[in-house]
């Protein structure tokens, strides 16, 4: 039986970091998984995911992989279409791995792991409402930091190839993110035209952000690191004014009126 990506416990967690380059988050050392997932990812969406750059992280481990094995994954990755460029940062294991790959070692996308995570093991969760309806649409708020700034404007059109980050602070767009250009921002984001780029809102780890936008087309979304490419969102939202948000770690997009 043939399986799609939504119905089994996946061997990896693909997070979108603050550049645009994929974290890939080792849950489960299972090399044929983790590259059969891979796989699927640039199959799905090849103009995304194709000779991507991917840093390899081994933080979410018990014990660090033998060289070999290590090897392995990063030849299937590169196999399965995307390009490993470095592990991230987290121990001396960590950096004598990476000096017997060959690969540099990055550190900030640890840093958004562990300002997320609980200092202590989390109580059991109450039950959960048979259903929730969506939240109301409403400006979020802006990056949780000190030194958060005022929102950046920007007037004209973000183009194909260009990038444009709002750091610790909201950014609004006033017309259209082309197809290939790449907004971010620590808080939320608005575009009042069309988005067919991509848009990372909480690139620092703000779940509280959210994306709000007149006509959606994008080719990648996403919130604190959770995302979805286009093939992976309802054809009825597509070209619709639209807000997304998370919601327990599930990134929510919903048509706006």
């Amino acid at each position: 039986m043939t399986r799609t990506h939504m119905d089994y416990e996946q061997a990896g967690e693909l997070k979108i970091g603050q550049v645009g380059i994929a974290n890939l988050r080792i849950r489960t050392l299972d090399v044929d998984q983790l590259v059969r997932e891979m796989r699927e990812r640039v199959d799905r969406a090849p103009k995304l995911f194709g000779r991507a750059a991917v840093i390899v992280d081994f933080g979410g481990l018990a014990r660090m992989p033998d060289v070999a094995t290590a090897q392995s994954l990063i030849d299937g990755l590169r196999a399965a279409g995307v390009l490993p460029v470095a592990l991230a940062y987290g121990s001396r294991d960590t950096e004598v791995l990476s000096e017997q790959l060959g690969l540099p070692l990055l550190a900030k996308f640890r840093a958004q792991y562990e300002s997320s995570a609980p200092a202590a093991p989390a109580p059991a969760p109450a039950a959960r409402p048979a259903a929730v309806e969506p939240a109301p649409a409403k400006p979020a708020p802006a990056a949780k930091a000190a030194d958060s700034k005022p929102g950046l404007v920007q007037k004209t059109p973000v183009r194909s190839g260009q990038q444009l980050y709002a750091e610790n602070r909201d950014l609004t767009v006033l017309s259209t993110v082309g197809a290939g250009a790449e907004v971010i921002s620590d808080g939320s984001i608005h575009i009042y035209g069309a988005l067919r780029g991509r848009a990372l809102a909480g690139a620092r780890g703000n779940a509280d952000a959210r994306i709000f936008c007149r006509e959606f087309h994008a080719e990648l979304v996403a919130v604190a690191g959770h995302y979805k490419v286009m093939e992976e969102v309802p054809k009825e939202l597509r070209g619709k004014a639209v807000q997304i948000w998370l919601d327990q770690d599930q990134l929510k997009i919903v048509a706006q009126d």
